[in-house]
């Protein structure tokens, strides 16, 4: 099953994809009796990943029977797609978590996961545009796997990880490293604002096993990083429980769980992004963001150069 977040008049919606079409998530909860539940918004998949799980075959059958009646809803390539968890409570990622990634950038390989925070002015969805900042020349690609956190959990094992995950979505981790480099603290070059486009689903109970996933990144469709998630240092289980163990984790929380060898910095010459290319990001069964990169614009209403 996919939850997306669409565009509609007067705001974003959780919508459900079935086939080519996008059922209104309010709508098949209501087809499928589940609308009385007043705890859900149904809006927002953030709120509807909590009861997903239990009742996925009766939402399931609800948005096929809307979809071949055609109510409720919108043919997906005609909708502007948002981050398909556009209100988590955290975005957490984390840094050189494959051993060629971090061999690429001269670090050591991490003995425990390495942390940095991103914030929710920085999502942006899967054909989006990814804007340029005026504070960096150095704007860099890193594709991921996002896992989305399904229930409340505090120090999980690892053999009980993934039973907490609602679902899994492809992430690009923008980073200015000119900015990020000034200090030993990333945060700064981490998350400027459309630095974390996302989705174009969140895929959920589709996914057996999440580190058994190609990735692939490509700019202007030049693949410039190609790997398979079981490259990672730890593992989604892992990680989860790890985190758990310093917080509380909350659903629709965002883990981003590291991107593999390629990145731009580090390549010979540099490949940085600049105005008109196209960063694509592609995780296997779950699919493709396709970002076009443009200047941002300044208040003067100047194009940044």
């Amino acid at each position: 099953m996919r939850f997306i977040t669409y565009d509609a008049v007067g705001g974003w919606r959780a919508g459900v994809v079935i086939g080519d079409r996008v059922v209104d998530a309010a709508a098949t909860a209501e087809a499928a009796q589940l609308i009385h539940d007043s705890t859900t918004d149904w809006t927002s998949n953030r709120s509807i990943i909590q009861i997903a799980s239990g009742d996925q075959a009766r939402l399931e059958s609800a948005a096929r029977m809307l979809a071949e009646s055609k109510s409720s809803v919108a043919l997906i390539d005609q909708v502007r797609l948002g981050p398909p968890i556009p209100d988590p409570d955290k975005i957490i990622c984390l840094g050189l978590n494959y051993r060629s990634h971090a061999e690429e950038a001269g670090f050591k390989v991490p003995t425990v996961p390495i942390l940095f925070a991103k914030y929710r002015n920085a999502l942006t969805g899967p054909t989006s545009p990814l804007m340029l900042p005026s504070v960096s020349n150095e704007i860099d690609y890193e594709g991921e796997l996002a896992v989305v956190i399904g229930k409340p959990c505090k120090d999980v094992t690892a053999a009980e990880a993934l039973s907490v995950v609602a679902g899994y979505m492809a992430f690009n981790d923008v980073s200015a490293r000119d900015v990020q480099m000034r200090t030993s603290q990333w945060l700064s070059g981490k998350t400027l604002d459309t630095f974390a486009p996302c989705g174009p689903a969140l895929v959920v109970n589709e996914i057996d096993d999440p580190q058994t996933l190609n990735l692939a990144t490509r700019v202007n469709g030049q693949t410039l990083q190609q790997s398979n998630t079981r490259m990672m240092i730890f593992s989604v289980a892992e990680s989860i429980a790890y985190i758990s163990r310093l917080m509380t984790l909350q659903p629709g929380d965002i883990i981003a769980t590291g991107t593999p060898e390629g990145v731009g910095f580090k390549r010979n010459p540099p490949i940085f992004l600049h105005h008109g290319d196209v960063v694509e990001v592609e995780i296997e069964g779950i699919g493709c963001l396709r970002n076009p990169v443009l200047n941002a614009v300044t208040k003067e209403g100047n194009a940044v150069t």
